[in-house]
């Protein structure tokens, strides 16, 4: 069983930085794929940036490309995601998930954090 926590979120201003993490307790971290996600007001969850076990391979949604960055570091079991030049379309909560499988595929994650709000204001 892997339990993951998000944390970083908050409000900042349009064209501005966070930087989320999520931390996994467990000694398997590094065998999952990871994931981040997110959910905006009526709407439904979504794709945002996905990691390989080893951190060698990444994807993102089209709409993050360019100005998100995942990263991962197994030794400190967390996973990371650099989010620039952030936009007021952004504003969502933003959720980690682990998974056995690389995939943008929600369907492919077993394990998922309890989300953390990151608001961005115009």
């Amino acid at each position: 069983q892997v339990q993951l926590v998000e944390s970083g979120g908050g409000l900042v201003q349009a064209g501005g930085s966070l930087r989320l993490s999520c931390a996994a307790s467990g000694p398997t971290f590094s065998s999952y794929a990871m994931g981040w996600f997110r959910q905006a007001p009526g709407k439904e969850r979504e794709f945002v940036a996905i990691i390989s076990r080893t951190g060698a391979s990444t994807y993102y949604a089209d709409s993050v490309k360019g100005r998100f960055t995942i990263s991962r570091d197994n030794a400190k079991n967390t996973v990371y995601l650099q989010m620039n030049s952030l936009k007021p379309e952004d504003t969502a909560v933003y959720y980690c998930a682990g998974g056995q499988i690389f995939s943008p595929l929600q369907a492919n994650y077993h394990y998922w954090g309890q989300g953390t709000q990151v608001t961005v204001a115009s």
